[in-house]
């Protein structure tokens, strides 16, 4: 979905930004950085673009107002996009508004920077872009080199990976009015203190394209089956497992989704459909993400779902069962000698 086999970086402007709750400060540079080296150039733009091949989710700016013209980051982005000499500026203005942000205790101080891209493509289309990325992770680095008798051994510390790039996002110059198309990654995203990266900062929400409402479709499913479903139904993990195959069957087979035909082909039970759609109900009122009833299948959010959807039936430690079809092959029972459950499986051939 992104590419930047014709990127170039135009301009890049390095702030410093501390640790707000440790009393840290921000120290800003006084000018952007002209980069001529272009094996350097080369190498900065592969550690801040090259995580985005990987990327298909696209954010919007938004502000809970309603209003984006309130949302910080959109106003700098534009700024810069309207007048390319007010960059390095408005680069300013950001590293002071992410650390007014960076209260968190365990938010970690590191360099930002702030960089202006020429032709990096975003489904299909080349536009210019402003990237904001910002590095924490440091780590010592061997070096080996020759001498006279030999090789020399040595090392540098707090270096940077350009391989782990640990935050960033790439706002694209389109859809201004819609709050820009914008791709994110956070490499912490796992830990409470990482929300201020994206909630806080940049204020985004998901873009309802078909990416996003394919695996949004599959996610709330996916919850439904595993979780829900118990406290309304008794139903085994196997026949969890098969409602779950069922889907990413249709998802797989399917151009299109229908939220009728979905439950009536996957689900076939009439209060298990009525619990879905209340669940998925349920959903977009909590997190005001709306899922439309129907829309655009997308393969890449299909194959991205696919690898958590778990299609393993565990027993104790001894035994996995992979369950990929038909579910009528395998019966589940009781022994009574053995006082065990166990579970019957019919096939013709080994393989």
């Amino acid at each position: 979905m992104i590419s930047f086999v014709e990127a170039s970086l135009a301009e890049l402007s390095i702030h410093r930004i501390g640790n707000k709750s440790e009393e840290e400060f921000y120290v800003l540079s006084e000018k952007s950085i002209v980069i001529k080296d272009l094996m350097l150039s080369s190498l900065l733009q592969q550690y801040f673009l090259g995580p985005y091949e990987k990327v298909n989710e696209v954010y919007r700016f938004m502000h809970p107002n309603g209003d984006l013209n309130l949302n910080e980051v959109y106003h700098f982005a534009e700024a810069i996009f309207e007048n390319g000499e007010v960059f390095h500026e408005n680069s300013q203005q950001l590293a002071k508004y992410l650390y007014d942000v960076s209260g968190h205790p365990k938010i970690k101080s590191g360099e930002l920077y702030v960089a202006y891209f020429e032709n990096v493509q975003i489904e299909g289309e080349l536009h210019d872009a402003i990237g904001i990325f910002k590095s924490e992770t440091k780590e010592s680095y061997l070096k080996v080199f020759p001498e006279q008798d030999g090789f020399g051994l040595s090392y540098e510390q707090e270096a940077i990976n350009i391989n782990k790039l640990d935050k960033g996002c790439l706002i694209f110059n389109t859809d201004k009015e819609e709050g820009y198309r914008v791709a994110v990654i956070d490499q912490t995203n796992r830990s409470a203190e990482a929300v201020y990266w994206k909630d806080e900062f940049l204020k985004l929400k998901i873009r309802n394209d078909s990416f996003n409402q394919t695996a949004s479709v599959l996610g709330v499913y996916k919850n439904f089956v595993t979780e829900k479903l118990d406290e309304e139904f008794e139903i085994s993990k196997a026949d969890k497992i098969d409602l779950l195959n069922r889907s990413m069957k249709y998802f797989k087979e399917k151009e299109s989704f229908d939220l009728d035909e979905f439950s009536n082909e996957v689900i076939g039970n009439a209060e298990g459909i009525e619990s879905f759609k209340n669940y998925k109900k349920n959903f977009e009122e909590e997190f005001d993400q709306p899922i439309p009833d129907s829309f655009d299948i997308s393969g890449a959010a299909v194959k991205k779902q696919a690898r958590v959807y778990k299609s393993v039936l565990k027993l104790d430690k001894n035994f996995h069962i992979y369950i990929h079809g038909d579910k009528e092959l395998i019966e589940k029972g009781f022994d009574d000698d053995k006082s065990m459950n166990y579970y019957k499986v019919y096939f013709r051939e080994e393989q």
